[in-house]
C-alpha cells in the first residue's frame, strides 16, 4: 500500500505542476492561447519519440490511420476531451491563482457520473450525493476569493474551469462508448441506471446518439498512448482556429519551454506515475487510494506557488474549503470502490 500511496503523491506533484505553470505563463503576460495549444504540440513530439523508443511505431500509424477514418469523430473527441478542457483551465489562469484552478478542478468528480448519467451509464447516487461535499469545498474557496478580487474576476476564474470539468470526461467517455462499440447497445443490451433511470423519450434519444458513435475494435484502442495520440490528433484543428481567432502574439521563449515543461511533467511522468499507482492495485481499497492521492493536487499547487510565484496564502474560508473538497474526495472514492 505505502509504494501504491507514494507513487500516487508522486504523480499529483507532477500534475500541480501544470496549475503552477499555467499562472506563471499568465502573470508573464503569456496569452492563454499559446498556454493551451503548445502543450499539446509538445505533446505529439513527445508522444512520436516515445513509440519509436518503445518500438510501437507500427502500433502508432495504425492509430493514424484509425483517426484518418473516422476523422469527423476524432475531431470532436478530441477538440472536446482535450481542446476544451485545457482551452479552460488556460484561460482560467489569467484570472485566479493556481491553487484556486486546482481545486476548482476537482469538480469533475461531480461532472463525471453526470456525464455517465448523460451517456445512459449506471452511477452510485450515494457517491453522487458526497460530491455535494467537494461542491461545498469549491464554494468556500472561490468565496475567498470573491473577497479580494472583482467578481467578474472571480467568475472568469472560476466557471471556466467548471466547464472544464465537464468537457474532460466527456470527451473521455465518448472514446470509452468508441471502445465498447456502445452505439450497438439495445434495449435489453446495456441497461439505464437502475438508480436512476431516464425517461423513454431520453432513453430513445441516448440510444439514438449512442448508435451514432462508431465502434473501434483495432488494436490502438486497446493501448493508452495510442488513444493519447488520437485525442491530441483531434484537437488540433481547434488550436488552429483559437490561433486564427485570438490572433495572439508569438510566444515568448520562457512560454514556449514551460509548456515543454507541462508536457512532460503532466503528460508524461504524472501520466505515467498515475497509471503506475493504479496497476500496482490488488483491490477496491487499494484502487481507491490510488486515486485519493490526486487530492493531493490543491496542497501541491499551493504550496508550488507560495514558494515559486509568492502567492498569497488561503485564509480560514480557503483553508475549510480544501478540507472539504479533501474530504469530499475520500469519501467518493471510498464509496465508489466499496
Amino acid at each position: 500500500m505505502f509504494r501504491i500511496v507514494a507513487t500516487g503523491i508522486l504523480a499529483a506533484l507532477f500534475f500541480s505542476s501544470t496549475f503552477v505553470l499555467n499562472r506563471a505563463m499568465s502573470l508573464e503576460g503569456g496569452h492563454w492561447v499559446w498556454t493551451a495549444a503548445l502543450r499539446y504540440v509538445w505533446m505529439l513530439l513527445l508522444l512520436a519519440v516515445w513509440f519509436v523508443a518503445t518500438g510501437k511505431s507500427s502500433l502508432a500509424l495504425g492509430a493514424v490511420r484509425l483517426y484518418r477514418r473516422h476523422w469527423i469523430f476524432w475531431t470532436i473527441a478530441g477538440s472536446v476531451g482535450f481542446g476544451v478542457f485545457y482551452a479552460l483551465i488556460s484561460f482560467s489562469a489569467s484570472y485566479a491563482p493556481g491553487w484556486v484552478v486546482a481545486a476548482t478542478w476537482q469538480m469533475t468528480i461531480l461532472a463525471t457520473p453526470v456525464v455517465l448519467l448523460l451517456f445512459g451509464r449506471r452511477v452510485s447516487l450515494k457517491a453522487l450525493l458526497l460530491t455535494l461535499i467537494v461542491f461545498a469545498g469549491v464554494l468556500c474557496i472561490n468565496a475567498e476569493q470573491a473577497g479580494s478580487l472583482p467578481l467578474h474576476e472571480v467568475l472568469l476564474g472560476a466557471l471556466p474551469v467548471l466547464g472544464a470539468a465537464f468537457a474532460y470526461p466527456f470527451g473521455n467517455q465518448l472514446v470509452w462508448e468508441a471502445r465498447e462499440a456502445a452505439h450497438a447497445a439495445v434495449p435489453g443490451g446495456n441497461p439505464v441506471p437502475s438508480q436512476a433511470v431516464a425517461p423513454s423519450g431520453w432513453h430513445n434519444l441516448l440510444l439514438r446518439l449512442r448508435r451514432r458513435i462508431p465502434a473501434m475494435d483495432d488494436p490502438a484502442m486497446q493501448d493508452s498512448m495510442c488513444r493519447v495520440l488520437l485525442l491530441t490528433l483531434g484537437s488540433l484543428p481547434l488550436w488552429i482556429i483559437l490561433v486564427g481567432i485570438f490572433a495572439p502574439s508569438l510566444p515568448s521563449e520562457g512560454q514556449v519551454m514551460k509548456t515543454l515543461l507541462v508536457a512532460v511533467f503532466s503528460g508524461v511522468a504524472a501520466t505515467s506515475l498515475f497509471l503506475s499507482a493504479r496497476h500496482m492495485a490488488r483491490s477496491p481499497s487499494q484502487l481507491a487510494a490510488a486515486d485519493c492521492t490526486q487530492a493531493m493536487e490543491v496542497v501541491f499547487s499551493l504550496a508550488g506557488e507560495a514558494i515559486l510565484l509568492g502567492g498569497v496564502l488561503p485564509h480560514a474560508l480557503g483553508w475549510t474549503g480544501i478540507a472539504l473538497t479533501l474530504l469530499g474526495l475520500v469519501l467518493y472514492l471510498k464509496v465508489q470502490n466499496a
